[in-house]
């Protein structure tokens, strides 16, 4: 979408900011959530401009960037992560801050768009590993917000985790019934 179709369909729709994003930040991973639509997507891309959120990329399986659509893929800021590398996917994601002098790579702690019973980890160890801070980002469909959290570097995993699934369980996904509210 370009920068003009992006501000326009924000504003038809109502979507709006709360909290702030921390432009100053170079790197960081982006934990969104609550990823309950393949709508989060758009909100997503739409927030990035809006916002703006300079080098925001996501992640996907190495297999989408090898076929057909690739292009479309980088082009949107995908970058691909092999899931079947010696290299773990950890590593992998982790390496990837050091090509970069600003990234933001936003990754989605339940990893599916399905309800889960617990969050996956590969957001957090990555943010570990690459010494970046984790800026909590949800996206609240009920109240048209994207709503930016607390940025924290993990320390605490047990303690890291509860704040994240409180700071979750408010937030009202585009499908409620596949959200966080009961993590909490």
């Amino acid at each position: 979408m370009t920068g003009s179709l992006v501000s326009i369909w924000w504003k038809l729709k109502g979507w709006k900011v709360s909290g702030t994003f921390p432009a100053n930040v170079p790197k960081m991973v982006i934990a969104v959530g609550p990823h309950t639509s393949a709508w989060d997507i758009v909100v997503g891309m739409a927030a990035r401009k809006i916002i703006p959120i300079e080098n925001a990329l996501y992640l996907g399986k190495k297999e989408l960037f090898d076929g057909p659509f690739g292009w479309f893929f980088r082009a949107t800021g995908g970058t691909p992560v092999d899931r079947f590398s010696s290299n773990g996917a950890v590593q992998q994601v982790a390496e990837k801050f050091k090509q970069y002098d600003v990234i933001r790579l936003a990754m989605s702690p339940e990893g599916t768009r399905k309800k889960v019973d617990k969050l996956r980890t590969g957001f957090y160890y990555i943010a570990k590993e690459a010494n970046v801070p984790i800026l909590l980002a949800g996206f609240d469909f009920k109240k048209r917000e994207v709503i930016f959290g607390e940025l924290f570097y993990p320390s605490n995993e047990e303690e890291d985790f509860k704040k994240i699934k409180i700071f979750f369980s408010t937030i009202e996904g585009k499908n409620p019934e596949k959200g966080m509210q009961h993590l909490s």
